[in-house]
């Protein structure tokens, strides 16, 4: 029998919109030692400066409209642990006028979990048909976390000490 904090559970960090403001994003990854770490744009070389400093872990970065020309996708979906998770910076899917276009692309996509940055206003919610959103808001203020154990999904902004 496992006793709880023998539980598998996958942390998952997810940052946006640092525009050079790094040391929120070495906090929280140093606090919370999570598994995977998700940077949804503007800067994405603030995340490949962070990324140096921990080898081991893995990154899964989008650029956004700050972050010039790129040929890097401007939308992601990945898998972890079971559970779909589709990302975009924000801007394609015009999330400052709405989030309509973001939520139909992810139900499109059947993604579990629909995460975006570029309005700079942190935003977690669970839709009815299950689908969770999450804007982790800018790094310098805000994170998201989401915990992923044995099927079940919590996502939650954290605000930067």
């Amino acid at each position: 029998m496992q006793t709880e904090s023998e539980v598998p559970q996958l942390k998952i960090l997810v940052f946006s919109d640092s525009h050079r403001s790094l040391i929120g994003m070495y906090r929280a990854i140093d606090q919370h030692k999570p598994h995977q770490v998700i940077h949804l744009g503007d800067l994405e070389q603030d995340i490949e400066e962070v990324a140096e400093h921990y080898p081991q872990l893995p990154f899964c970065t989008v650029p956004g409209n700050c972050d010039g020309w790129t040929t890097a996708p401007l939308k992601k979906q990945i898998t972890l642990d079971g559970v779909s998770i589709l990302l975009s910076h924000g801007h394609l899917w015009g999330v400052k006028g709405g989030y309509s276009r973001a939520i139909a692309d992810a139900r499109a996509c059947v993604a579990d979990i629909l995460l975006f940055g570029h309005t700079h206003q942190a935003l977690c919610q669970r839709l009815e048909d299950g689908l969770w959103m999450m804007n982790p808001g800018p790094s310098r203020s805000s994170y998201g976390l989401i915990l992923l154990e044995e099927g079940s999904v919590s996502c939650a902004i954290h605000p930067q000490d």
